[in-house]
């Protein structure tokens, strides 16, 4: 069913770029120009079909253009620099999903079924993902749907204002005025949702990042603004000039013609190590120190003895078990079970000294009933009064003094004291 969707998808595209391009020449330009081929006509079409064609062509070399993918019995160099290593045990990087080495910047693509070279994004307008090999496709492709929908606007814009000149014969038919309106609607939309698209993905390619990388830039930043982790260099920007000829190729006269890739896909240059970054590729994409073992390295990854844990990996003092039995024998430990600032709440020592002179009273009134088999805890219902009272007849007396009306009073304001 994805397949199919894919290829509709596909067609969709392909039909907005026709109605676009070529309704506008056959319904609006031509009869503007009185249906008669001049050099004026010419002049004003050549450059615009010339972009259409290049769009179509690597729009064409996107959907069929595989983005790579991992040879069968590829295994990383680990004696070279520029291989990726896991984030916890250090080693080669390995894809669970293909059961294969990953080289650098692959990336797995749940829709394609496979790893990607270079993996970018998977698009739904190509059906194809955009990897190393097809990379350089898309971005001519977006640089081309943004030079042609902004000619084909200019191009209609002035079949418009001629029009309000004032003559007769150069008011649009009806015709002609339903497809400028439906050129205008259709082209407007598209070059303002491309053109916000192609400004991301051409400050990427200055930067040599992908989309998956550009988020891991992100999440760096946020866990170095958050003091985490000191400042990582991304490790694959290798100057403005260097990194679109690695996507376009080295020739800048051919960047805007289709070309192959440079490249294997497996292997790409880094920067140079510096004070502040002295292993580039062990260090990124760095690891979340919170979320990551923090141990010796050696030693891997292990999960901790209990799954409960509380803060700083404690396990949580409120947790209580919902078996009757455990609850009993935790009862002995000595630990109050309520906050310190209940009415009820005794310090440890108090705690302890009650359940050795077997007060059973208290601990009845203190214990937290745990319904079996729910979430949080079932307290004993008491109104403010009932606690305040019962917090009263604990410490005796010693701290409040009680005051009564005096007999024989009238108004029962004056109060005497009650030693």
């Amino acid at each position: 069913m994805a397949g199919i969707l894919g290829q509709l998808v596909v067609n969709f595209v392909l039909l907005l770029i026709c109605f676009i391009a070529y309704s506008s020449q056959i319904f609006v330009i031509w009869p503007w120009y009185g249906r008669a081929i001049s050099v004026e006509l010419i002049t004003l079409l050549l450059p615009f079909n010339a972009l259409v064609g290049m769009l179509l062509w690597n729009y064409f070399l996107c959907v069929v253009t595989s983005p790579g993918s991992v040879p069968e019995n590829w295994k990383p160099d680990t004696h070279e620099d520029g291989f990726e290593v896991k984030k916890l045990t250090g080693g080669p990087r390995h894809c669970r999903m293909c059961e294969r080495p990953k080289p650098p910047r692959t990336h797995h693509c749940r829709q394609c079924g496979r790893c990607v070279l270079r993996m970018d994004h998977h698009c739904p307008w190509i059906n194809n993902c955009v990897g190393h090999f097809n990379h350089g496709h898309f971005i001519r492709f977006l640089f081309y749907v943004d030079l042609a929908c902004s000619y084909h606007l200019v191009m209609v814009s002035r079949r418009v204002f001629t029009s309000l000149g004032g003559r007769y014969w150069d008011e649009p038919d009806t015709v002609e005025l339903v497809f400028i309106i439906l050129n205008f609607v259709t082209c407007i939309p598209v070059l303002l949702s491309v053109g916000a698209f192609s400004l991301y993905h051409f400050n990427a390619l200055m930067n040599n990042t992908t989309t998956i990388e550009g988020w891991e830039k992100d999440k760096a930043a946020t866990m170095v603004r958050r003091g985490k982790i000191q400042e990582v260099k991304f490790p694959y920007n290798i100057g403005r000039r260097r990194n679109i000829e690695s996507i376009l190729g080295g020739n800048p006269w051919l960047w805007c013609w289709p070309t192959t890739a440079p490249g294997t896909g497996l292997k790409y240059p880094i920067t140079e190590s510096d004070d502040t970054n002295t292993n580039a590729m062990g260090n990124w994409p760095p690891r979340d120190p919170d979320s990551v073992h923090e141990g010796d390295p050696g030693r891997g990854f292990a999960l901790p003895e209990s799954p409960w844990t509380y803060e700083n990996g404690s396990v949580n003092p409120n947790l209580q078990p919902s078996n009757s039995a455990r609850r009993r024998k935790q009862e002995g430990t000595g630990a109050s079970t309520l906050p310190p600032y209940h009415p009820d709440y005794q310090p440890e020592d108090e705690y302890e000294s009650d359940i050795e002179d077997g007060d059973d009273e208290y601990t009845d009134n203190s214990r937290v009933r745990v319904r079996r088999g729910s979430e949080g805890y079932e307290i004993r219902p008491a109104a403010r009064e009932d606690m305040l009272a019962r917090y009263l007849t604990e410490i005796g007396g010693k701290r409040y003094h009680y005051y009564v009306p005096e007999p024989g009073s009238e108004s029962g304001d004056s109060l005497t004291h009650q030693p």
